[in-house]
């Protein structure tokens, strides 16, 4: 048996409370929370970062004795989720993908003396803007991607849309907070015959904060598509490789060791990967991985048979971002072996070793030439006084023959 089965009065009593108090509610507010109105977008040129407005209901514009306050929700295609927020202003900004239809809906929220404290909500409307842009169809840039390598300079780069018109030229724009006007790529990356990109120093850069590009073009056919991004910069950060790994075979455990590489990457904001890969030796391997904040990790060796290497790279934790890229992986060590190893040859070793094997060969070419050249002059100069020297004697010889006249 419920509750109100069994006190059906109490029941009663509370329903026709609810309802007196209701009632009473809306007699006293006496007035209608009508929606805002002439909502609009307003782009201020800042490639994605709009400034959504809208005025106050001229019902309530004489109010003085009550709060109007406006709640507004926007579609985050980003997030693909709805975003809410209450203010008092009568404009809000924010961040959209101009390449979506924006999507925004509000009401009206009534409070204080003249609703009796009872906040009074309004009828929600709905806005709806779908940016227009112009360009070749098919022309749209693909494959955009940024990295923020070791936080000294961030490239970014693309490939040519389906569709490449003949005479095709790409322009990228970009804009954060502390700038007033969007700007202009600062050093065009060189290109191949489809792939384009973007090099931005430090000093361009803007971390915790949206920072917004937009690629387009023109071309013989007429205007490209433009594509628009935001991103943070702090989550496409790319740490340098680490260098310095080594693997300590006098301690027990073994030691492997490494120090943090070097860059704008403060040390707190690392986290590391320790591969390792255990050579038995009938020739099978067996692979592992360790993902830790620390510079060492220690091990059992145990297997006097087993080849044990290693290799590390590095990535910003979630301490200091959201996502970021692995580094390279480090040159292996390995052990056991005479001095601990490298396991992987240095390519730049290798290429050094080049250049100087190719130095070496020309100079010994040239060298070899030069003294060619320096034997045939010399045997030349010698052939030449024995030549005079035989015409000498043939004169003296002939003088010799000339009868004397009496």
């Amino acid at each position: 048996m419920t509750a109100c089965g069994t006190l059906p009065w109490m029941c009663l009593l509370a329903f026709a409370l609810l309802t007196e108090h209701t009632s009473h509610s809306i007699d006293v507010a006496g007035l209608s929370a009508d929606p805002p109105t002439n909502i609009r977008i307003t782009d201020p040129g800042h490639l994605g970062y709009l400034t959504i407005e809208w005025n106050q209901p001229s019902s309530l514009q004489d109010l003085t004795d009550c709060t109007v306050r406006y709640q507004l929700r926007f579609y985050d295609t980003y997030t693909e989720r709805w975003r809410s927020v209450r203010t008092l202003k009568l404009s809000y900004e924010a961040q959209f993908d101009l390449e979506k239809p924006i999507e925004v809906r509000m009401f009206t929220l009534v409070k204080g003396f003249c609703t009796n404290d009872t906040e009074v909500h309004g009828e929600e409307v709905e806005f709806v803007h779908i940016p227009e842009h112009i360009g070749v169809p098919g022309s749209r840039i693909r494959d955009f991607s940024c990295v923020y390598l070791n936080k000294e300079y961030m490239d970014c780069t693309w490939r040519s849309g389906a569709v490449d018109p003949p005479g095709s030229k790409h322009y990228l724009y970009y804009w954060h907070r502390e700038m007033e006007e969007t700007a202009e790529c600062p050093e065009y990356i060189p290109s191949s015959e489809h792939l384009r990109g973007c090099r931005f120093p430090r000093e361009s850069l803007l971390e915790f904060s949206e920072f917004n590009i937009c690629v387009n073009g023109s071309s013989a056919a007429g205007e490209l598509k433009p594509a628009f991004f935001t991103m943070e910069v702090q989550n496409k950060v790319k740490p340098a490789t680490v260098s310095d790994l080594q693997v300590l075979v006098e301690t027990d455990p073994l030691q492997v060791r490494w120090s943090p590489p070097q860059g704008q990457v403060p040390e707190q904001c690392l986290e590391y990967e320790l591969e390792g890969t255990a050579e038995s030796v009938d020739g099978s391997e067996r692979k592992w991985t360790n993902v830790t904040e620390d510079t060492s990790i220690n091990f059992l060796w145990n297997d006097m048979n087993q080849r044990n290497c290693f290799r590390v790279r590095s990535k910003v934790n979630g301490y200091c971002a959201d996502e970021g890229y692995w580094s390279d992986w480090s040159r292996s060590v390995c052990f056991p072996e005479a001095n601990v190893e490298e396991r992987d040859e240095d390519p730049n070793a290798i290429a050094l070793a080049t250049v100087l094997i190719v130095i070496i060969i020309t100079v010994a070419a040239l060298t070899f030439g030069l003294a060619f050249w320096v034997l045939k002059k010399m045997w030349k100069n010698r052939k030449e006084p024995k030549q005079a020297f035989t015409l000498y004697q043939e004169k003296v010889h002939k003088a010799l023959l000339i009868p004397v006249l009496p």
